[in-house]
């Protein structure tokens, strides 16, 4: 079976649409224009890990299947700095109080994505843990 690439570049543009909420001025930011490739005016790598294999599974048997873009600090004008396929990834992002804009996955990227966990399959089930260190394990001959 042929390797399937762990990264695949992405382009896309990040569009300010202006907003009124309770009388206060402010701008949504949206993600458009997402598609495989670089040529677009924004260009990251989407890297794929496979710890995150259980996330990746998830996010696709989701209804909508997101990517997700760390675009800077929140209150700020969005400057794009990574991209993930990782609700659990994105999530750290918005604990470390960074703005994060998300996006429906293309469907070339499900594919991609679909293959690479074909290719490196499902992630391990969480097995039994040990009760103490060493348990289990063979002893050693004494010599």
């Amino acid at each position: 079976m042929a390797s399937i690439s762990s990264t695949r570049p992405l382009s896309f543009d990040i569009v300010g649409e202006p907003l009124t909420i309770k009388g206060f001025a402010t701008t949504r930011w949206r993600i458009a224009d997402l598609a495989p490739g670089d040529v677009g005016p924004c260009r990251l790598n989407l890297q794929l890990y496979m710890t995150e294999r259980a996330a990746y599974r998830f996010n696709l048997t989701s209804h909508t299947p997101r990517l997700f873009v760390r675009a800077g600090e929140a209150g700020e004008v969005p400057r794009p700095d990574a991209i993930t396929a990782s609700q659990d990834v994105a999530a750290g992002w918005l604990d470390g109080e960074h703005r994060v804009l998300e996006v429906d996955m293309p469907l070339a990227i499900q594919a991609w994505l679909e293959a690479y966990l074909a290719h490196h399959g499902e992630a391990p089930e969480e097995g039994r843990k040990k009760k103490r260190k060493g348990a289990g394990r063979a002893r050693e001959a004494e010599s």
